[in-house]
Formats: C-alpha cells, sequence, structure tokens
C-alpha cells in the first residue's frame, strides 16, 4: 500500500481528501477544523492527515506546486489508496475582470498549456471537467452562505513567471476566470480513475487591479473556502455523490 511519496497504512485516508497546494495549509485545517487527528504522511514534507468534521471522517494533504506534483499524488490517492473525491482548495490569479481579490471560483473546466493529456494517446484534444454533483453541492452551500462566487473556466499553466508576457490576457477574452497551475492533472487524473474531483480556488491577487490579498483578508478568505469544501466533504460521503 505504502508508495514512493506516501507512507500512509491501509484505512488511514478517508474516502474524500481536501488538497491544498501548501502542506502547511493542510496542517493548518488539521488542527483547526479536525478532530481525532492522525498524521498519516510525513514523506517528503508532504503531510497528510485524517480527522473528523462534525462526525464525517475526512482526510487533508498538500499537493505541492505544479501539474506533474498534483498528478502525482491524486494519481496514488485515487487508484493506491481508494479515495473518491478530491477537492483541491488553493489560490490563483484573477484573468477575468468580473472576478475580484478574495473572490471564491469553481472550476467547471479547466484549459492548460500542458502536455499532461498526452499520456492517454487520445485521438483529439480532452477538455477536463469537474464532477457535477459536487459541482453543484458546492454551489449551493455557497449560495445558503451568501459568498461570492463565481462557476466558469480557469487556466492551469505551466509557466508562473512569462517570457512572453500578455498570456493571461488572452485567456480571459475566452472567458477563463483565473490561472493557477495544478487542476488540469487533477481533472485528468480524476478522469482516467473514474473517480470525482473539484477545484475550489480562492483570487488571490488580480491581473487588471494588480491588488493582492492582505494577510488578513488571506487568511478571512481561505478560512470561508476551507468551511465550504469541509461541509461539501461531509455532504459527499452523506450523499455519496
Amino acid at each position: 500500500m505504502k508508495t514512493f511519496h506516501n507512507e500512509a497504512e491501509p484505512g488511514q485516508i478517508a474516502k474524500t481528501v481536501l488538497m491544498p497546494g501548501d502542506p502547511l495549509r493542510a496542517k493548518y485545517i488539521a488542527e483547526n477544523y479536525l478532530e481525532n487527528v492522525i498524521c498519516y504522511n510525513r514523506v517528503r514534507g508532504m503531510n497528510g492527515y485524517t480527522g473528523y468534521y462534525k462526525g464525517t471522517a475526512v482526510s487533508v494533504q498538500g499537493s505541492g506546486m505544479g501539474i506533474p506534483s498534483m498528478g502525482i499524488y491524486c494519481y496514488e490517492l485515487y487508484h493506491e489508496y481508494d479515495v473518491d473525491n478530491i477537492i483541491r482548495i488553493g489560490t490563483a490569479g484573477a484573468v477575468s475582470e468580473n472576478v475580484q481579490v478574495g473572490d471564491l471560483v469553481f472550476a467547471m473546466g479547466c484549459c492548460s498549456n500542458s502536455n499532461f493529456a498526452a499520456q492517454y494517446h487520445l485521438p483529439g484534444t480532452f477538455a477536463p471537467i469537474a464532477d457535477f454533483g459536487l459541482l453543484e453541492s458546492a454551489v449551493e452551500k455557497a449560495r445558503i452562505d451568501q459568498v461570492r462566487f463565481h462557476v466558469g473556466n480557469i487556466f492551469s499553466s505551466d509557466v508562473f513567471y512569462e517570457d512572453q508576457k500578455g498570456e493571461k490576457g488572452v485567456w480571459a477574452k475566452m472567458g477563463v476566470l483565473v490561472q493557477e497551475m495544478e487542476t488540469y492533472s487533477l481533472y485528468c487524473t480524476a478522469a482516467r480513475a473514474g473517480k470525482r474531483a473539484l477545484s475550489m480556488l480562492t483570487a488571490g491577487s488580480s491581473l487588471h487591479s494588480g491588488r493582492a490579498l492582505t494577510n488578513e483578508e488571506r487568511e478571512q478568505s481561505l478560512d470561508m473556502m476551507i468551511r465550504c469544501a469541509l461541509k461539501l466533504a461531509a455532504d459527499s460521503m452523506e450523499k455519496n455523490v
């Protein structure tokens, strides 16, 4: 059961896993939101935890930065640990003028400049999407909590520091909401495994306003996203969506 990247024993990982990019954020969630927590993984500093949120077993583990890192961890969770649902909770840069700093974004679909899907040898271009059940439930919870949110297409990039400026603006013309670096491999891997995935993102900065979240705003916005994800995780186990 143990892999090169995960030392969890059978049964230690819940059916639903929340995945922030930063392993320290995973630690924060485990310590502040979960009860009866165990740490099941410490390999490469990518700590993973399982605990209980309102009586429901939930795991949380970092994915690391970038499409390849997410691809490794979500593949092992789906295939080696029989995880059913992965909910990415991360930050992104707003490329749409309609997305304000601090807004929550649910990734219905994901564009990319990555070659990740080439491994499947498909006779065309694959368009990875979220699981509708998870997406629908997440939107319902955001509405109940009166959270400002958007649903739509996002862009996962292999590049953080662009050599040629202006790429983000081109994607905005196609209705893309935000740019980040992990969702594409998550959605592709989930599709191939026949499992479920949803990426929910907090806009941490904006291409148009040039503004970024302050430390206080970041804490408030991320906590709002975390609470939404935990409610979704608990609901997904009750409804088996």
